[in-house]
Order: C-alpha cells, then sequence, then structure tokens
C-alpha cells in the first residue's frame, strides 16, 4: 500500500460527505424529524466509516502504526450507517411524514456477526440508493433517478471487491477507481435531487 493510494481513498469520503450535506438540505422539508435524524445520522456514520478506513491506509503507508481498529470499525460502521439511511429514505418516500420522531425506533440493535452486516449493507443501500431513485423519479428529475441506481450498483461492485485479494495493488486500484466512480454518480444525482442542476 502506497501513499498516494490512501491520498486518492479519501476523494470517494469527501464526495459522499458533499453529496449527504446535498441530500440532508435537500431532504429537511420533505421528512419527518424522525426520519430526518435516521437519515443525517445514518449519513454521518457512512463518512466516519470511510474517514477511518482512509486514514488507517494513511498511517499504515506512511509507516507511523498499523491502528487495525480503525480498519475493523469500518464495515460495521458502514453498514449500520446505511441501513440508518436507507430506512429514513424508505419513511420519505412511501410513508407519511406528519409523526415527528415514528421512525427513531426503527434503529436496529448493534449484533456481531459477518452476515448481519452485510444484509445491513445491502438492505441500507438499497433502501438509500433506490428510495432516492424513485423520489427523483416522482419528482421528474428522470437523470438523477438513474443515477441513484446506478451509485446502487457500484456499492454492489464495491462489496464484492472488498472480498477480494487486497494484497495486490492492482485490486487496491481498481476499488478505488469503482469508489470514486460511484461517488460521483452519487454527488452528481444530489445535486439535480436539489435542483442546483439541470436536470429532465
Amino acid at each position: 500500500m502506497s501513499i498516494p493510494m490512501a491520498l486518492v481513498d479519501f476523494i470517494p469520503v469527501i464526495a459522499f460527505a458533499f453529496s449527504a450535506v446535498t441530500l440532508q438540505r435537500a431532504l429537511y422539508e420533505r421528512a419527518s424529524k424522525g426520519a430526518f435524524a435516521l437519515f443525517a445520522g445514518g449519513t454521518i456514520f457512512i463518512v466516519c466509516a470511510g474517514f477511518m478506513k482512509a486514514l488507517w491506509k494513511l498511517l499504515y503507508a506512511a509507516n507511523i502504526c498499523d491502528f487495525e481498529r480503525l480498519n475493523q470499525a469500518f464495515f460495521p460502521t458502514q453498514s449500520l450507517g446505511f441501513l440508518l439511511a436507507g430506512i429514513a429514505v424508505i419513511a420519505i418516500v412511501f410513508f407519511p411524514q406528519k409523526k415527528p420522531g415514528v421512525m427513531a425506533a426503527a434503529a436496529p440493535t448493534v449484533f456481531s456477526g459477518t452476515m448481519v452486516f452485510v444484509a445491513g449493507m445491502v438492505l441500507g443501500a438499497l433502501g438509500f440508493c433506490g428510495g432516492l431513485g424513485i423520489l427523483a423519479w416522482r419528482e421528474k428529475k428522470k437523470v438523477s433517478a438513474v443515477l441513484f441506481f446506478l451509485t446502487f450498483v457500484f456499492l454492489m461492485m464495491m462489496g464484492y471487491l472488498s472480498s477480494r485479494d487486497f494484497t495486490q495493488a492492482s485490486m487496491n486500484w481498481i476499488a478505488e477507481g469503482v469508489n470514486i466512480i460511484g461517488q460521483g454518480l452519487l454527488f452528481v444525482a444530489a445535486q439535480g435531487l436539489a435542483g442546483k442542476t439541470y436536470d429532465r
């Protein structure tokens, strides 16, 4: 693992953070307080997870230390974040938003075990991207809708790549490329949903 590769890992984290802020502003008026709190909390979890992973890579590549706990915390933190954000988006899209705090009780208990986090990640990402895609389609923002669904595909590709052999530098660069493209798609889709770009 090299320092340039570690620094590149911060790019999708920053892109997702900007997308999250854009989406939070766009969804604030559409969501109840409970659903918005879940969405904001979930996206913050995702940003923190990405930052921890990127920081671990940088510390390791720079021969400062191997802070393995940062790496170990990445997957459960990210999967929980996507699950919370996914639940929130589904609530915004499919359920009335008249009672603040209704969705707060839906926050899942943290379990140990990889498959629980895999399921949470997949379902959360599907709810997150799929729900935002449906919302964008309803608002006649078809380009954004398609981009949200493409983002989900790239997230699943990242999930697959994370199970491959990352001792090879080539696999790391492929994963970085897929992640950057996926977060770039999300950023453009978020801008369209928020009405900051021309989309019809």
